[in-house]
C-alpha cells in the first residue's frame, strides 16, 4: 500500500460494536501511532452524526476508524479535519464511478451523497489540550457493495450504482492513500485549497433548498462553511446566517 503513515498498523477485529469507541480506548490505554487504523467486518453499534446509528451490513462495507495526532492544528480549526475526510471520500468516489454519469457532493457537515442519496458518513471525536487538539479519531462508514438498505430510501452504494462488486480492501486502500494526500495538504496549512475544493463539491450551492430549525421550515442557498464548521445560508430575502449541526436539518428531497 503506497502510504506513510495512513493504514501501516491496523488493528482488524472480527466484530465490534464501534470502531471509534475502540480507537479512543486504544489511546487511553496504549500509544497508539499516528495512522492507526481500527476496522471491522461487522459494526454492532456504529455511531453516526446527531446519535443516530450507523448500519452496515457484515463484510460488504468499509467500517473502520483512523487515530491522527493533529498536535499542529488549533481546536479553532478542527473542522478542517471533517473537510479532508469528506474530500477523501469524494477521491475514492471520483476514482471508482464515472463522475460524468453520478453526481458527487459533500453534504454539511460530513456526509457525501452520489445522485443525492448518502454513500458515505463521518464521526469525528477528539481531544483537545491547551487549545490544540491531542488526538483525533475519524471514523468512516463508505457502502460499498451492500444492496439493501431496507427502510433507509436514502441510501446508496457503490455495488448499487457500478452495477458490479468492488474488493472492500482494494478501496480501502484508494482511501488511505487519498486521505493521507489531504492530511498532508493540511498539515502543509494548505487552508486556501482545501476550503476552495471542498466549496466547489458542497452539495446544495447551486440553488435553493429547504430547512428546517426549530419545527419550521425555510428556503436557503448554502453559500459555504466558515472556520469553525457552521453553514452559512443565504435565505430568500438574501441574509446570510450561520447554523451548528444541531441547529438545522436539511430536507428532502432537495435541489443540488
Amino acid at each position: 500500500m503506497a502510504t506513510l503513515f495512513i493504514g501501516q498498523t491496523k488493528v482488524f477485529l472480527p466484530e465490534t460494536d464501534s470502531t471509534n469507541s475502540y480507537a479512543i480506548e486504544l489511546l487511553k490505554n496504549v500509544n497508539a501511532i499516528e495512522g492507526t487504523v481500527v476496522h471491522t467486518n461487522k459494526q454492532t453499534q456504529g455511531k453516526g452524526q446527531r446519535g443516530n446509528g450507523w448500519i452496515a451490513e457484515p463484510e460488504q462495507n468499509a467500517t473502520l476508524s483512523i487515530i491522527l495526532r493533529p498536535d499542529f492544528l488549533s481546536s479553532k480549526k478542527a473542522f478542517y479535519l471533517s473537510k479532508i475526510t469528506a474530500l477523501a471520500l469524494h477521491d475514492v468516489l471520483t476514482e471508482i464511478l464515472n463522475d460524468s454519469q453520478f453526481d458527487i457532493k459533500i453534504k454539511w457537515p460530513n456526509d457525501i451523497l452520489v445522485n443525492r442519496k448518502k454513500i458515505a458518513g463521518v464521526l469525528i471525536e477528539n481531544s483537545i489540550l491547551n487549545d490544540s487538539l491531542q488526538w483525533c479519531v475519524v471514523g468512516i462508514g463508505l457502502n460499498i457493495n451492500q444492496e439493501d438498505f431496507g427502510a433507509l430510501k436514502q441510501a446508496t452504494s457503490i455495488r448499487l450504482l457500478n452495477k458490479k462488486t468492488c474488493n472492500v480492501e482494494s478501496v480501502i486502500d484508494t482511501l488511505f492513500m487519498h486521505f493521507e494526500k489531504w492530511y498532508l495538504r493540511l498539515k502543509r496549512s494548505e487552508f486556501a485549497v482545501i476550503d476552495e475544493t471542498y466549496l466547489t463539491h458542497l452539495f446544495g450551492t447551486k440553488a435553493l433548498n429547504t430547512f428546517e430549525k426549530d419545527g419550521k421550515q425555510f428556503r436557503a442557498t448554502v453559500k459555504g462553511v466558515n472556520e469553525t464548521g457552521l453553514l452559512l445560508l443565504e435565505t430568500e430575502s438574501k441574509e446570510i446566517r450561520t447554523f451548528d449541526v444541531k441547529d438545522v436539518t436539511f430536507i428532502y428531497p432537495a435541489s443540488a
